[in-house]
């Protein structure tokens, strides 16, 4: 077994960012949502009998069931896994869960089966999130502290070079379909006896057709990719580090450890008012990772070229974000490196409440937004998995702990994406719903704020 701090176990654990973000990138941010939004815009959606006259509201309500359901399971599995040592098995099982889900999308097609759309979005949602327990969990079983910083940004890093590989591919296949072999072909009737503006208008519609038929294709090509890539990562990392032996009623047990680390944590003041400010920026972070796209798209009118350019502006400079402020946060501490990000994204939020689509050049001012909100992106995201690993005491229950951080995390996209889809309903735009993000960021800066630095917290 490879020992801690090895660098094929370091990079067989951080390869797993490169097999699952392809997911919340392709899937998640990038052309879920717009295969979503070009299906249901305008649209009434009918879902578990009901009829959904704002399918964005369905959507987004969809991704907080989603959520509710990590947040209630993680801490379950978390105790589980780390009272049997089983942790891996857990991991593997929601890969699968999650990749055989996004697959399965590709069985949406219209109207009508909008409702395998929804159902694999919560599925896949379950797979991804609950598989990232148990990888963040073996943080630090694969580095030591000194370590874990430049470890979570590799880790990112990796996932960011693999998702923007993939998604080049896709936006490739879904802009020039003919390229790639899709049926473009119109009737020969309209070819023989439509008018010029008949023609076209065919060609329009069966590029439209074929662009839609490789977003489909896109998500089976999601799944293979998460799924295979996984194994690396699997074949490498340790199965009961401890040595810990299964015993009988061990579920219940599992529940004993959770209320004992709910005790533990009230003995780190630091660790518990981090996780405070981290709910209440992860509030913004991740609702606006999910919902942007859907934000171009239905609120500023962009279309699909501009919003995949944008996804992809945002993944290229966040590795250079994630790797910049690593060095930041290496030089003036954890603490103050967060807080920059957090001003950062406060402007981001206030810059999209005043975007119109009635704008000039309006997508200029977006690629803009997407590139600031890139720069932040990656750090936040790698620095706080890092600071909370610092912050951990010195214990086995890894697990356990970072099941915490984890519900901690959907039980903020529970209520960001609940909040972001009600606005919605009660005002119709969707720009009061970024605004009042913003406000959770400003929390979070105010906790953030009172806390000391990380060293010495043991």
């Amino acid at each position: 077994m490879l020992k801690i701090g090895d660098k094929k176990l370091i990079g067989a654990w951080a390869f797993y960012d490169w097999a699952n973000s392809v997911y919340s990138l392709v899937i998640s941010t990038a052309v879920f949502p717009l295969f979503y939004s070009a299906i249901t815009e305008g649209k009434t959606v009918a879902f578990l009998g009901m009829k959904w006259d704002h399918a964005d509201t369905l959507y987004s309500y969809a991704l907080s069931f989603s959520f509710l359901v990590v947040a209630f399971m993680s801490p379950i599995l978390s105790a589980i896994a780390d009272y049997t040592g089983n942790k891996l098995k857990f991991m593997k099982f929601f890969c699968w869960l999650g990749g055989l889900s996004v697959m399965s999308m590709y069985f949406f097609e219209d109207l009508n089966t909008a409702w395998i759309g929804i159902v694999c979005t919560i599925l896949a949602s379950i797979g991804f999130w609950s598989s990232i327990v148990f990888y963040n969990s073996y943080l630090p079983e694969v580095a030591h502290p000194e370590q874990q910083d430049a470890i979570s940004a590799k880790g990112f890093i990796y996932g960011y070079i693999g998702s923007i590989i993939l998604l080049i591919f896709c936006l490739a296949m879904i802009l020039a379909p003919n390229t790639f072999g899709f049926d473009l072909s119109i009737s020969e009737t309209v070819l023989a006896n439509g008018s010029e503006a008949e023609i076209n208008n065919a060609l329009e519609n069966a590029k439209n057709a074929a662009s839609l038929k490789a977003m489909r294709i896109s998500f089976v090509m999601v799944g293979f990719w998460w799924i295979g890539f996984a194994q690396i990562t699997f074949k490498k990392l340790p199965n009961n580090s401890f040595n810990r032996k299964p015993e009988k009623d061990f579920i219940w047990k599992g529940f004993k450890e959770l209320k004992k680390v709910w005790i533990e944590l009230k003995e780190y003041p630091t660790l518990k008012n981090f996780l405070i400010a981290f709910f209440l920026l992860s509030v913004g972070v991740q609702t606006i990772i999910l919902l942007a796209t859907i934000f171009g798209s239905i609120e500023l009118g962009l279309g699909t070229t501009n919003l995949i350019v944008t996804v992809l502006l945002i993944q290229f400079v966040a590795i250079l974000g994630a790797y910049v402020f690593s060095k930041v946060s290496k030089k003036y501490g954890n603490f103050k490196a967060i807080k920059i990000t957090l001003v950062i994204w406060i402007l981001v939020c206030l810059a999209a409440f005043m975007l119109e689509k009635e704008l000039p050049n309006v997508e200029y001012y977006f690629y803009a937004l997407g590139g600031l909100l890139g720069l932040v992106l990656g750090a936040i995201q790698s620095l706080t998995r890092s600071t909370y690993s610092k912050l951990l005491p010195k214990t086995q229950e890894n697990a356990t702990y970072f099941s915490f951080y984890d519900v901690t995390e959907k039980i903020a996209i529970v209520l960001g994406t609940f909040v972001f889809g009600f606005l919605i309903y009660l005002t119709g735009s969707m720009q009061w719903s970024v605004l009042s993000l913003g406000l959770f960021f400003i929390a979070s800066l105010v906790v953030l704020s009172s806390l000391k630095s990380t060293e010495h917290v043991h």
